[in-house]
């Protein structure tokens, strides 16, 4: 099987936690028969062979982004615009795929991008809270309840041909369970850690153009 085949498999099968604590509830875009069209579109265009990607994994999906479109980082503007997937799903924009896309177009574009990396997250589903994105980390209950099926899901995202010897993650406190998890699981031999595009787009805008110089110098550094 491609790694194409691989994660089509696998997203298109994702079912929505039944134990998540009081107030929290989730996005499951891939119960959606347009979602698991854009699923087979985006995967057999970008990655329908056996080459093995470096990992950047950010925390959990944006209710705009991921959440709406089953593709990491990717809200509904670039995956038509950028990636030349035609859809349906309302365009708003989301603020780190803004900064995921802007890195892509440094990079020299979406085939290039996407032939050396792969975006997912440490838990694949979209968690909203009062009706606000919301972190798996951001209380023991939550990570709790969604830790087995975090563990799960890295070990059968690794085997879509995950390059071993270095992970991205992105943001600092994600960081602190990704290493956790890793610990438990020994997939990667090293994780390196950026500043989440998220927070790069809220709070350190003025400094944008550091921040893709910082990402594409590392970046470049690893392939």
């Amino acid at each position: 099987m491609t790694f194409a085949d691989n994660a089509i498999e696998y997203f298109s099968n994702l079912s929505s936690p039944k134990n998540l604590p009081y107030g929290i509830t989730v996005m499951n875009p891939y119960d959606k028969a347009e979602v698991k069209q854009i699923l087979k579109l985006f995967y057999k265009k970008f990655y329908d062979d056996n080459k093995n990607r470096i990992f950047l994994i950010g925390i959990n999906p944006g209710r705009f982004g991921g959440g709406l479109t089953g593709i990491a980082f990717t809200d509904p503007i670039n995956l038509e615009e950028k990636c030349g997937i035609k859809n349906n799903i309302m365009k708003k924009p989301e603020l780190s795929s803004r900064f995921v896309y802007k890195l892509i177009d440094e990079f020299g574009g979406v085939d290039k991008f996407f032939s050396k990396f792969f975006l997912t997250a440490v838990y694949p589903l979209a968690l909203i809270k009062d009706g606000k994105n919301h972190n798996f980390y951001d209380s023991k209950k939550i990570y709790n309840a969604v830790k087995p099926e975090i563990i799960k899901s890295m070990k059968e995202q690794f085997n879509f041909g995950a390059v071993k010897n270095t992970v991205v993650c992105l943001g600092k406190k994600n960081a602190d369970y990704l290493n956790e998890i890793n610990g438990e699981l020994k997939l990667f031999e090293n994780i390196i850690t950026f500043d989440h595009p998220r927070f790069i787009m809220q709070y350190r805008l003025k400094k944008l153009n550091d921040y893709l110089d910082m990402y594409m110098k590392e970046l470049s550094r690893l392939i």
